[in-house]
This record gives C-alpha cells, sequence and structure tokens, in this order.
C-alpha cells in the first residue's frame, strides 16, 4: 500500500479553472532577508573548519609546494564558474528549495526526491554532525568535563543552534552574523600571524623532488570540498530582497573574497612548516600557532576552530532545512516538513526533523565517530553526482523552458557550464576511485531513497507554482 496518504486530501480546489492541491502549504516564504545575510550565510558555510584540517591532507598529495598553492587557486575559479552557472538558475527560479527545485523542473519529483533524501540522510546532517564533532574535540581541549566531552559538546551544538533557528530566521542570521565576522577575523589573525610575525622556517620555492604529483584528483577532492558550501545560498532566494539582483553577485564576490583568505591562509602554513611539515600535521593551523606564538597561539587557535565549526554548522542548518521543506511540499508522505511558518519564518517542523536525525547521528558517532576522511567518502560521491546533474539542468532548462525571463545569463555559454560539468564528472569519478568503504555507504543511503520512492508518491504537479 502506497503511503501517498490520498484518504486524508480533499478534492483539489479550483481557482480560475486549474486544479490546485490543498496538500501543499499555502503559507509560502516572504522576502524578508537582505544581501548581507545572504553573504554571512554564504561564507560561513564555505569558510568552515574544512581550512583549518583539509590543508594538510592537500599536502600531503600535492608534488609540492608551488604546486599546492595553484590547486587552491584552481578551485576557486573552479568554484566561481559553477558559482555562475548557479546564479542563472537561481535568477530564473527563485523558489525555496535550491537544487531540489532545479532538478524537480528538470528531471520530474522522482530524482529531485533522491536528491532531498541524500541532503537530509547524508550530505547535511552528516555535515551537521561532523562540524558538531570538530566544536566538541576543540572544546575539550579548553575545558575537559571528562570522557564523553566530546560527544555532550556535539550534542549541546546541535541542540542549541536547532533551538536558536527553530524560532526565527532572525535569530538563526543574526546568530550568523556575528559568527562569521568572528569566524573571518580569526582567519585573518591566522593569516597575519603567518605572513607577518613567525619565523620564516622554511624557503616559500619548495622543491617537487621526491613527491608523487599522481594523485592530483585525490588533491582537487579535498580543495573543493573545502570550497564546497557556496551553492547553499541558492536555498535563500526566496526568502531575499531583489534576490534576481542580488544572487548573481552574492556568488561570485564571496568566492573570490574566500578564495583570497584560503591562498593567503595556505601560503602561511607553508611559509612556517613547509610542505612536508603540513602533510605531517593534524591540526595544521594549531601547529603553525604554535610555532610563532606557543603553547597559547594553540589554545588561541583551538576557539577560533571552533566559532568557525559553529559558524558553518548553523549556516548548513539554515539551508538544508530549506530543502527538507520543499521535498515535504511534494509528497504528501512527508507533509508535516513541508510547512512554513510565516510568524517565525522558517520551516520550523523541518528544522527540528533535521535536528533530531542530527542528534541520533551524535549518539550513534559516540565512541565510533571515524574522522573526517571517513567524512568525506561518506558525502564526497553522492555530492558530486547531484551537482553534476544540477550542471545538466542548465542546458535542460533552457532548451524546455526558453520563455522563462534570465535576468542573469551564464557568460561563454556553453563553454563554461561544460567545464563545469565536466570538473563535477571528474571530480565524481576521483571521489569513487580515491575513497573506500565510506563511499559505499553513502551510496547504500542513496540506494535506500530509492526504495523508498516504491511506496510514496508526489503530490501532482501545480501548474500556478511553475512545475518541472
Amino acid at each position: 500500500m502506497r503511503l501517498a496518504l490520498r484518504a486524508t486530501l480533499s478534492p483539489p480546489r479550483m481557482e480560475s479553472g486549474i486544479a490546485t492541491t490543498p496538500a501543499r502549504n499555502d503559507v509560502l516564504p516572504r522576502p524578508t532577508l537582505g544581501a548581507a545575510e545572504a553573504f554571512a550565510i554564504t561564507v560561513g558555510i564555505v569558510v568552515g573548519a574544512g581550512i583549518f584540517r583539509t590543508p594538510s591532507l592537500v599536502a600531503g598529495a600535492a608534488p609540492g609546494g608551488i604546486e599546492m598553492l595553484l590547486a587552491w587557486v584552481v578551485g576557486g575559479g573552479l568554484s566561481i564558474i559553477g558559482a555562475l552557472c548557479y546564479a542563472e538558475l537561481a535568477t530564473a527560479y527563485p523558489q525555496a528549495g535550491g537544487d531540489y527545485n532545479y532538478l524537480h523542473r528538470a528531471y520530474g519529483s522522482k530524482p529531485a526526491f533522491l536528491y532531498a533524501w541524500s541532503r537530509l540522510t547524508v550530505i547535511q546532517t552528516g555535515s551537521i554532525v561532523l562540524l558538531a564533532y570538530v566544536v566538541g574535540d576543540y572544546l575539550r581541549q579548553v575545558i575537559d568535563i571528562g570522557p564523553w566531552s566530546s560527544t555532550i559538546y556535539a550534542a549541546t551544538t546541535v541542540v542549541v543552534l536547532t533551538l536558536c533557528n527553530w524560532l526565527g530566521i532572525r535569530q538563526g542570521t543574526r546568530l550568523q552574523n556575528v559568527l562569521t565576522a568572528m569566524e573571518v577575523l580569526g582567519l585573518c589573525l591566522v593569516i597575519a600571524v603567518g605572513l607577518l610575525f613567525a619565523p620564516d622556517a622554511v624557503p616559500l620555492a619548495m622543491a617537487s623532488e621526491g613527491r608523487d604529483g599522481s594523485a592530483i584528483g585525490l588533491v582537487l577532492v579535498f580543495v573543493l570540498l573545502t570550497y564546497g558550501g557556496w551553492n547553499e545560498a541558492v536555498y535563500m532566494t526566496a526568502e531575499m530582497r531583489d534576490a534576481k539582483r542580488w544572487m548573481p553577485r552574492i556568488l561570485t564576490l564571496s568566492l573570490i573574497a574566500i578564495a583570497a583568505l584560503y591562498v593567503l591562509a595556505n601560503l602561511a602554513y607553508l611559509r612556517v612548516l613547509g610542505i612536508d611539515g603540513m602533510a605531517g600535521s593534524d591540526a595544521v593551523a594549531a601547529d603553525m600557532m604554535r610555532v610563532a606564538l606557543g603553547e597559547r597561539g594553540a589554545s588561541l587557535m583551538s576557539l577560533i576552530v571552533v566559532v568557525a565549526a559553529l559558524t558553518s554548522a548553523n549556516a548548513t542548518m539554515i539551508t538544508g532545512a530549506r530543502s527538507a521543506y520543499a521535498v515535504g511540499r511534494d509528497f504528501p508522505a512527508l507533509s508535516f516538513i513541508g510547512r512554513w511558518d510565516e510568524r517565525n519564518g522558517s520551516p520550523r517542523m523541518a528544522m527540528l526533523v533535521q535536528g533530531v536525525l542530527s542528534l541520533a547521528l551524535v549518539v550513534l558517532a559516540a565512541g565510533t565517530f571515524d574522522g573526517f576522511r571517513v567524512a568525506v567518502e561518506y558525502t564526497a560521491p553522492v555530492f558530486w553526482l547531484f551537482f553534476l546533474l544540477v550542471g545538466v539542468s542548465l542546458f535542460v532548462l533552457r532548451r524546455r523552458d526558453p520563455g522563462t525571463p534570465r535576468l542573469f545569463r551564464v557568460p561563454l555559454y556553453p563553454l563554461l557550464p561544460l567545464l563545469f560539468c565536466t570538473t563535477c564528472t571528474y571530480m565524481l569519478y576521483s571521489s569513487l576511485a580515491y575513497t573506500g568503504f565510506g563511499a559505499l555507504v553513502g551510496a547504500g543511503v542513496l540506494v535506500a531513497g530509492g526504495v523508498l520512492l516504491l511506496f510514496i508518491d508526489p503530490v501532482p504537479p501545480n501548474p500556478q507554482e511553475s512545475p518541472p
């Protein structure tokens, strides 16, 4: 028996001769956010704890210091190309749901559901839990409250951030603005210490002899992972004022600023530790600060990482709940998460469900959390698969929906979108070729979503909501 819950639904209403379904919540997001809030969310997601962890993994796989720095420049450039593709989609289709909305329009409800399922069970909740444990691990170094310190701190992080965002979008974005400012200032402090005050321990012109340069795919997996999250801004387009004007600027300018910060941060790490020192470090930023300022510097670095992880976790919660809300509007069996609270300006039930799932993962991970690399293996293949499908959807929707106004169009079309899709294809291959068991688990969760599709039906498309 399918769980479409048809028995609980009244017959469709008729408006001007067009049937509409009451399964969808009539309360829709309102444009209450400005460009500054969207910019803070984008920067907050991207500039997370990754820049304090992945540089050591990149250094270990790169053939040399110069090549490592170039990888960060290339990663920024490829991300900006992807942002230009997303800018066209976001300005043409500014509804809530982001990637889910584009996939739904291009391929229909079932592929879009698989994306939303993967996002809720793999991509977003996994990222939240990873970031929560980063908070816990670093807070434990500052204040150790016992053998379960990391788990207690991680669970508290999930509960507090979920509650803050459940109260409303204004509370969540205000917290985001403060955390993002602290995070960027902390990263600027790391850059200043490494470039201006730390001893010049290693020559910048690092030789490449004796290092294996064959794993360039793995280098890009970690680099683009650290740039990951810029696409999350599109989940806020339905709530942004003048989104069609500001979204292209937010996506491109935020990535330019982030790329500059990332290159300078890696230059600081390289100057103080050298590429071999970076590769051998599990906490490259803390080790650099320890060399420059002693143990006090390492403690300060712990607090900076905590702020960075909190910033990314909070922003991830804000955008993750939006995609859960979007799929809830399309599938009656999940309609309880597809309700928008007009008073608080947020999908409160979707936020609560996301928080409960994240908290459950925190508990399950206690004592068995395998760390950063396993988290990458778990999320990367699924992430790049759907990223590729979104890139292809730009071509599909241009052909299928030529009458939709596009205030922003990708420059050099179709060259740049083809480059974006080629990059996604290569990253999908690399994330499978260089990862292990975690990738199989992530793929298994995706398959489980396909099985779930056998038992639920989507809402019939509503012409007034621009169906695919």
